[in-house]
């Protein structure tokens, strides 16, 4: 318990004052850490890691970065190493630090934490921002690269990276938890940018610099004129006609976050603006039929699953990986779902499928048949609800049997319970 406990309490090498201001945490994505570090099994794996040494990220980083990069000396680059270490002081950051420079022109910077507690952490930019940034802007960049540090996103990516190595596929409902996660975290490395510099203006033209690759100071594009910009840009997202799938969320979305962090009075109006945002990292389609899809699998699921009296546990597993592949948090779902009502949603569900794609008729029979197999178990009340079902969608009733006939043939397992 010691482990889980280090990894998800406040850091102590952070100085946080008691003002929201000053705290850059964001709850769903320390709820979302800890719920992928416990499912992974973090405690028992990590210990297992430790014992058989598999992880060779420390001499791999280190090396690459000794043998390739430019370590930021305080006698070889004074300027720069005093800009990164006051920015490490001013966010509180009490571990060890080594800051390399990479000659690569592209827009980017990274950090990797160390696995041994006296081996200092790395934090790498690339020359291409020297060319671009101000030093207030690479203030914001370095604030954001230490964040990731100090919300130990690395350890969890470790983890991560060891149960699922690249050549393996995890399950598609961690797969949407650990990029909402990821998402959020550039948030909460975000606001530790800003803490660096608490100018949300230098921050905004560091996102639209890293954006285009432009110096917008030399173009005269204000402050104003790119706000205004990401405002529009954000309502496409949040009009329901983008998604946002990558690693890191779309640059609308990380400005605006970052101005609720920086505009906000209060701790609700923050949380009342992010949860709008929030709602677009939800997202896992991106069409009508994809809601109404979720909406249907988890009525029809409730209302074939209890057609012979009792929901099963079985039955519940099945609805829910159907789920997980059109929401990222099933469980969650399925129970507003349940607590509304059901026969209605299911009807409407119905309705507009139809309406929407006819083609979808013989996957939903099949879909509700793989529910009444679930519990092994098959009985007259469930056939008679397939039937009536496949009516309802101008199914005949030879169409209906012939799609029961093949389920049973290629996934009916009998009962232990039966055959015992």
């Amino acid at each position: 318990m010691k482990r889980l406990l280090s990894l998800f309490e406040k850091p102590d090498n952070l100085k946080v004052k008691n003002n929201f201001k000053l705290d850059p945490s964001i709850q769903i994505e320390r709820q979302l850490a800890e719920q992928i570090y416990n499912a992974l099994q973090g405690p028992v794996v990590e210990e297992v890691m430790r014992k058989i040494r598999i992880s060779s990220s420390d001499a791999y980083w280190r090396s690459n970065m000794e043998g390739h990069s430019l370590k930021v000396d305080e006698e070889l680059l004074p300027d720069i190493y005093e800009l990164c270490h006051e920015v490490k002081n001013k966010l509180g950051f009490e571990g060890k630090v080594d800051f390399y420079i990479t000659g690569d022109s592209t827009v980017n910077a990274f950090s990797v934490a160390s696995e041994d507690e006296n081996e200092p952490n790395i934090v790498n930019i690339n020359s291409g921002l020297f060319d671009l940034m101000s030093k207030d802007e690479l203030r914001f960049v370095i604030g954001h690269e230490l964040g990731h540090l100090i919300n130990k996103d690395t350890a969890l990516a470790r983890l991560i990276g060891f149960v699922f190595p690249p050549e393996t596929k995890s399950p598609v409902m961690l797969q949407y938890k650990i990029r909402l996660h990821n998402q959020l975290a550039e948030l909460v490395a975000d606001r530790y940018g800003y803490m660096a510099i608490e100018n949300l203006g230098v921050c905004v033209t560091a996102f639209f610099k890293m954006a285009s690759g432009l110096d917008l100071e030399k173009m005269n594009v204000s402050i104003d004129a790119l706000i205004a910009d990401n405002q529009k840009r954000l309502d496409y997202f949040l009009h329901d006609k983008g998604t946002s799938r990558a690693s890191h969320p779309v640059n609308p979305i990380r400005v605006q976050a970052l101005n609720l962090f920086a505009t906000s009075k209060t701790q609700e109006e923050l949380q009342k603006g992010m949860d709008e945002l929030i709602t677009i990292l939800l997202k896992v389609g991106d069409s009508e039929l994809d809601e109404y899809t979720a909406r249907f699998v988890a009525s029809a699921g409730l209302i074939v699953a209890n057609a012979d009296g009792e929901i099963n546990k079985d039955e519940v597993d099945d609805i829910l990986t159907e789920l997980s592949s059109l929401k990222i948090f099933p469980r969650q779902f399925l129970e507003e779902i349940a607590n509304g009502d059901v026969g209605e949603i299911f009807h409407e569900s119905v309705s507009k499928m139809i309406n929407i794609n006819p083609g979808l008729r013989e996957a939903m029979l099949n879909y509700l048949i793989t529910i009444v197999m679930s519990d092994k178990s098959i009985t007259k009340e469930e056939i008679d609800l397939l039937y009536e079902f496949g009516e309802s969608i101008a199914l005949s009733e030879m169409e209906v049997a012939q799609s029961i006939a093949a389920l049973i043939q290629q996934r009916f397992i009998p009962s232990h319970e039966l055959l015992c």
